[in-house]
């Protein structure tokens, strides 16, 4: 048997539909997932589905978009912006080490964060279009 990976791409409704045709025809999961060229874990992924909704569950599939976006609160880019302005010779690290102090050390934003946060306020600058900076 072959140790090389398929690619599975994404499924449609018809073959998610013929996978549990199948697998209640045969009694088989890798037969099933076989005919509708399937993985055996997407099989287990739509199984309680199917198994609570029947085949009207198996139409639609849940958002790919992202469920939870890492924003931070008002109060924390207030912070962030604040002590740019009155720090401007202040990095990154310098500011979250900052913030961090002020809540006994435990870390609310990482350097990256502080980064982000700053360049979309304006504060941060953009680098140019030619890569690396010069020295």
């Amino acid at each position: 048997m072959s140790t090389k990976r398929t690619y599975f791409g994404f499924t449609t409704s018809q073959q998610r539909k013929l996978l549990f045709e199948t697998w209640e025809a045969t009694g088989n999961v890798t037969a099933a997932c076989r005919t509708a060229r399937v993985s055996r874990g997407l099989f287990y992924y739509w199984k309680p589905r199917f198994d609570q909704h029947g085949y009207a569950g198996l139409e639609q599939f849940d958002s790919r978009v992202a469920h939870h976006l890492h924003t931070k609160s008002d109060v924390i880019t207030q912070q962030v912006v604040g002590l740019r302005r009155q720090h401007p010779a202040w990095g990154k690290a310098r500011i979250a080490q900052e913030l961090a102090k002020g809540n006994r050390w435990v870390p609310l934003v990482s350097p990256n964060t502080v980064r982000r946060i700053l360049r979309s306020a304006g504060l941060w600058p953009q680098r140019g279009a030619g890569g690396k900076r010069n020295p």
